[in-house]
């Protein structure tokens, strides 16, 4: 969240629009949950809102591919990259299957209906750092 106001800072010293408008973004959805939830904002919450923000240009670019606006698609792919200096050093294909033995070794899920005691114990592990798709999808596939 420093990192962020700070960043906040040298964009506006340096006249970066672009970099200025996606941190006030995501600096106005840390708020709006600060506010709304009467508490202060967590690391997940950085990340989840990262997330979103991350989410919500994907799915304008595909948008804008269809509507042949490289300009915006441009400038939306410049957009996620802003987004993505704030998230940590992903893990690897390989990290996440330790992650998931280890998790599987300690919950035991006997099948499908143990998903969720498996997701609520490896998402705070993997939030921001692994695609949770990709990782609902490996779990599905070990429990069957």
């Amino acid at each position: 969240m420093e990192k962020l106001l700070e960043d906040m800072k040298k964009a506006m010293k340096e006249k970066d629009t672009l970099r200025l408008s996606v941190i006030r973004m995501v600096k106005g959805d840390l708020d709006k949950i600060r506010i709304d939830q009467k508490r202060e904002v967590e690391e997940s919450d950085f990340y989840t809102v990262l997330e979103k923000q991350i989410k919500m240009r994907e799915d304008s670019i595909e948008s804008f591919k269809k509507a042949g606006r490289d300009d915006l698609k441009e400038q939306t792919e410049e957009e996620i990259k802003v987004l993505k200096e704030y998230l940590p050093e992903p893990l690897s294909d390989e990290e996440v299957m330790e992650i998931l033995e280890a998790s599987f070794e300690e919950i035991q899920p006997e099948s499908i209906k143990d998903m969720g005691k498996v997701m609520n114990h490896v998402t705070p592990l993997v939030k921001g750092r692994y695609d949770m798709k990709k990782i609902s999808s490996m779990i599905k596939e070990k429990l069957q």
